[in-house]
């Protein structure tokens, strides 16, 4: 295969990265790459702690393939081991620990949902359950020694803990060596991570110097705001866009994000050349361009890159519909009525929400309707009849029928 000059490639590894260490060093590899024909082997590592992926999970995949758009072999570590120690990254206490089972079966719904980004088919899948699992206590020790436990409270989440007599457990120190463990086993020439995972990153790359390997470069990226552009995208704030999100639930979500994190979402959330950037940030300097404009522009390219142009317009005009001309949808879900049943009953067993409590909290909020009308009453039953319309939050519908 014929690389890209160094430079070209360097050009797109460091568009959005929050660092690179060292950038000469690793000109030096794609240098070298370039002059031997071999591609370098970029990894990525991720436990697969929870099933669901969003979009904030997509900023180093999307970097992963840019790798893979560049001619170079992508690993894509599935932690299934060391999510039984649990990454303590960013973490003001112990993370449960799962079964190597359950992290299996949650890498199987992770794989299903990278694949809208990565290119499977030049994918290399490793579980490093495959070494680690394997290993005696006398490898363990050797590789413990490598550090000391004044490096690892150098880590800004465990100096908390610490001062704040938060407990610590032994295994939790174990876990920045395992993730380095997997570098040394894969030879791996760049691991790519959230600013988070510095640390971790660091550490493979002082184990690889310590036992004779050429050490990695390290990659870091943003962590991507969530749509209140507060925290951090998170299931549990509630400010996520999932990878199996809906369309319509992926547009309508990205218009709400503030205006101040549209450049970012730019940067991170989608693939846009310097150029696009550059003119995204000019219009959002202009008082006479409204930010909606640039803003419908995003969701219609987040949609695009998960399903597809005409979809993306589908979610527009959608929106458009509900949201602007306050309609109902066309294409929308019937849940058929057979006897008498709870409003949250129905809400839940429809798949409108994925909890009668979540349910409860919308009623509350004054955010369910049916036939246009508010619903205060919680314990509300419904009978077989003539068919109603229920409302949920801004852009979920039920015909209920019987």
């Amino acid at each position: 295969m014929k690389f890209l000059p160094a430079e070209k490639q360097l050009e797109l590894i460091q568009r959005g990265a929050e660092e690179i260490i060292p950038k000469e060093e690793l000109l030096k590899k794609i240098e070298r790459s370039n002059k031997n024909n071999k591609p370098l082997i970029a990894k990525l590592g991720c436990d697969p702690s929870r099933p669901d992926l969003h979009i904030g999970h997509s900023v180093v995949l999307r970097k992963l393939k840019h790798f893979q758009d560049l001619g170079h072999q992508a690993v894509l570590v599935i932690g299934d081991f060391t999510a039984m120690i649990g990454d303590p990254s960013g973490r003001n206490k112990t993370r449960p620990q799962l079964s190597l089972e359950e992290a299996r079966e949650n890498a199987k719904t992770y794989l299903d949902q990278a694949k809208k980004i990565l290119n499977m088919d030049q994918l290399k899948v490793v579980y490093n359950s495959d070494w680690l699992e394997k290993m005696r206590f006398s490898d363990v020790i050797k590789v413990a020694s490598s550090t000391t436990v004044a490096r690892m409270l150098e880590r800004d989440d465990f100096t908390k803990r610490y001062d704040s007599e938060i407990p610590i457990s032994l295994h939790e120190f174990l876990y920045p060596l395992a993730q380095a463990q997997d570098s040394v086993e894969l030879v791996s020439d760049i691991e790519l991570g959230g600013t988070d995972q510095k640390f971790n990153l660091l550490m493979g790359r002082n184990l690889q110097r310590d036992i004779g390997q050429e050490p990695q470069c390290i990659l870091t990226m943003p962590i991507l705001e969530g749509t209140d552009g507060i925290e951090k995208m998170s299931k549990s704030y509630g400010n996520d866009i999932g990878l199996a999100d809906s369309a319509n639930d992926m547009y309508g979500k990205t218009l709400s994000i503030p205006d101040k994190i549209i450049l970012p979402w730019y940067t991170l959330a989608v693939d846009v050349g310097q150029n696009k950037l550059k003119d995204i940030e000019n219009k959002l300097n202009d008082s006479s361009i409204n930010p909606m404009n640039i803003k419908r522009e995003l969701a219609r390219q987040i949609v695009a890159s998960y399903y597809d142009k005409e979809k993306a317009m589908e979610a527009e005009n959608n929106f458009n519909n509900i949201t602007v001309s306050k309609g109902t949808p066309e294409d929308i879900q019937e849940y058929e009525l057979k006897e008498e049943m709870l409003l949250v009953d129905i809400i839940n067993d429809s798949g409108l929400l994925p909890s009668k409590s979540e349910a409860r909290r919308m009623i509350k909020q004054s955010a369910v309707r049916i036939d246009g009308d508010v619903i205060h009453e919680i314990n509300l039953k419904l009978l077989p009849g003539d068919t109603r319309i229920l409302k949920v939050g801004k852009r979920r519908f039920l015909k209920i029928i019987s």
